[in-house]
């Protein structure tokens, strides 16, 4: 054998074109600000301000919101207890978003990041001056620490969230590296820079146990941190005066109040009244017949209570009556759609709903992403490996819920129906729905929203026409919750809300894994290697037209599946507040309505605020004194007019 000069060379070739390669890719990763995973963003490395706020809003007074039900905990993280409204404004993020685009994250406690070309991991450098409210810096380690802690002993959600990061690793004390499995998930590196962090020397003490619910007062470093807790009544923030972040160009113009206040109603009636009287300043309205009537007051009329409906573009996700395949009685698909049938659509948005509403044809209504027309080339191309799994209509036509004239007369549709339970098994014996071994069609229908039952009885009313026994049972919140998180149920109302950019929370939505997972929002109990394999090549899309591609096939496989009784959906945000309350004009539509840029007009009187925390006692003793006293008074002149009748 004849040896060369540098054959010696050859045993370390790998070696050194690893560390070559390594080295270029690293120097490909340079300190970047604004993070985007698709396209360019819109704000460059010097902005100012986002463009849909007001820079020079006025800081002070306080916003008073309503909350239903109660709660038990000031831990948004884990499974156990119901939170507290508003709890996430005293957290801040690695980066946040902003409203005017859909996929582009800014500098807040990470002042910039470094991802290699090859999308093998991410690399965040933390800003020296972020602080947690006791003036703690925060730190890598708190990063890692959070990870850690949200993975082991958070919500399950977590867990499959996070699922496609392989390590954590602290570089330095201001830059922490978050390794992924594999590089295909293009969508991570956004979903990491929304990262809450949780400061370790908090929750490293004995006494603060992170996995149970308490009213403990947690420490954050957002723009405000909780001052007050009446349990289960009402909560109270403030703003944080030496707030580190308060002068970052995603925080300008926002967070104006001084207070933030939730206040618990049980009754949404009682909550409504409130509003009219001044008790708090907004209210989200999402019951069509409270917006057609409730809202007609002389303080409407006066122009002092403000009836609102904003435009977003965020996409509407869906809301339904859940199937639970768990049970057997919907592990049939036919009987899933026969039960979707009775659901009269037209008659509830014309009686109930004063026209209000869009029917639900999409599992992302009010987007692209929805799938209205017969599949594209590159859909078939997605699921024809799955064709055999699927039903045969999804490939040849479009998706279509039946639709009535309105009149409550949906013989049509109930006949569809029967026709449907006929396949399946079912049979009509004495006006009841049974099986083979004479069993009856029956299930529960679980909910906690009062204003629901109006929904609920002509469902039930259509169903008793087929022979179908619903029983409705409504609980307080709490249990509801419980429930849900058990899979406790038959059926239940649900909200499937969707991004701009979805991503990693489908696996949680309709994930085979999250399916067995206690907590999990996969309800329905959907297992399917179909949809697992649409939602990662939603994930793994990288780019615009793939991912749209791939999440319009998602949405035809599930509304072919019927694995809900689609309800209906808003393309705009309805909005109730009193006129001391401002927001930016001209603000374009948004992806979410931002209520931390509005602020209080220093200007505007006292008439129709609401009371200052603390006052709200001698705010209600006032509304029960002053018609006492008229009363009264009223008393005493007719006393003195049958006197001098006399």
């Amino acid at each position: 054998m004849v040896l060369h000069r540098y054959d010696w060379l050859r045993p370390y070739q790998v070696i050194i074109c690893f560390f070559v390669l390594l080295f270029f890719s690293q120097a490909n990763a340079q300190p970047q600000t604004a993070l985007t995973i698709r396209g360019e963003p819109k704000y460059k490395k010097d902005f100012t301000h986002f463009d849909y706020v007001n820079p020079e809003a006025p800081k002070g007074g306080s916003i008073t919101m309503a909350a239903r039900g109660t709660f038990d905990s000031l831990n948004p993280y884990i499974e156990k207890g119901t939170v507290a409204s508003g709890i996430q404004l005293i957290y801040d993020t690695l980066m946040t978003r902003s409203q005017d685009e859909p996929f582009s994250h800014y500098p807040l406690i990470a002042k910039s990041y470094e991802r290699p070309s090859d999308n093998t991991s991410i690399t965040f450098h933390l800003n020296p001056a972020a602080r947690f409210h006791d003036g703690h810096p925060i730190t890598a380690r708190d990063v890692q620490y959070t990870f850690s802690l949200l993975t082991m002993k958070g919500s399950p959600f977590y867990r499959t969230y996070y699922n496609d990061v392989k390590q954590v690793n602290v570089l330095s004390e201001h830059s922490v590296q978050f390794l992924f499995k594999a590089n295909s998930n293009r969508e991570l590196p956004l979903i990491l820079s929304e990262l809450p962090v949780l400061p370790a020397h908090f929750w490293e003490k004995p006494e603060n146990d992170f996995e149970q619910a308490s009213l403990t007062f947690p420490l954050g470093s957002g723009p405000y941190r909780i001052a007050s807790v009446e349990a289960g009544k009402s909560i109270l923030y403030e703003r944080v005066k030496n707030y580190w972040g308060k002068d970052l160009p995603v925080n300008k113009g926002r967070y104006n109040a001084d207070l933030r206040r939730f206040d618990y109603y049980r009754d949404e009636q009682v909550a409504i009244e409130a509003l009219k009287t001044g008790a708090y300043d907004l209210r989200f309205e999402n019951v069509a017949k409270n917006w057609a009537q409730a809202y007609d007051t002389p303080a409407a009329g006066a122009g002092l209570l403000t009836k609102e409906a904003i435009k977003t573009l965020s996409p509407k996700g869906i809301q339904g009556f859940v199937f639970n395949l768990r049970a057997p009685l919907f592990s049939d698909i036919r009987v899933r759609q026969a039960i979707t049938y009775a659901l009269d659509f037209e008659w509830l948005n014309r009686n109930l709903f004063y026209g209000g509403y869009h029917r639900a044809n999409s599992y992302f209504s009010n987007s692209d992403f929805a799938a209205t027309e017969l599949p594209s080339e590159e859909e078939l191309a997605l699921l024809s490996p799955f064709k055999e799994q699927l039903p045969p209509g999804l490939f040849s036509q479009p998706f279509s819920l039946p639709v009535t004239d309105g009149s409550g007369r949906n013989r049509k549709q109930l006949s569809e129906a029967l026709r449907l339970l006929k396949q399946a098994g079912w049979s009509l014996k004495n006006g009841k729905l049974v099986n083979a071994k004479n069993e009856p069609l029956t299930f529960e229908l679980l909910f906690f929203e009062p204003s629901m039952e109006r929904v609920i009885l002509p469902f039930k009313k259509n169903l008793e026409q087929i022979g179908i026994t619903l029983t409705p049972r409504s609980v307080d919140i709490s249990q509801y919750i419980n429930r849900l998180r058990k899979f406790d149920f038959d059926m239940v109302p649900a909200v499937f809300p969707q991004s701009s950019n979805p991503g990693n929370e489908q696996r949680d939505f309709w994930g085979s894994e999250a399916a067995a997972i206690p907590g999990s929002r996969n309800l329905m109990g959907i297992q399917s290697p179909a949809i697992d394999q649409l939602i990662e090549t939603i994930i793994s899309a990288d780019t615009r037209e793939k991912l749209t591609i791939a999440t319009r096939a998602l949405d035809r496989v599930l509304l072919w599946g019927y694995f809900l009784v689609p309800h209906w959906y808003l393309p705009e945000s309805r909005i109730v507040y009193w006129h001391q309350l401002k927001r930016p004009e001209n603000t374009p539509p948004l992806y979410q309505l931002d209520i931390d840029t509005w602020w209080i007009d220093p200007q505007s009187t006292s008439l129709g605020r609401a009371p200052e925390p603390g006052g709200s006692k001698n705010y209600y003793v006032l509304l029960i004194a002053i018609p006492l006293a008229g009363l009264a008074i009223i008393t005493l002149v007719f006393i003195r007019r049958r006197r001098s009748q006399l």
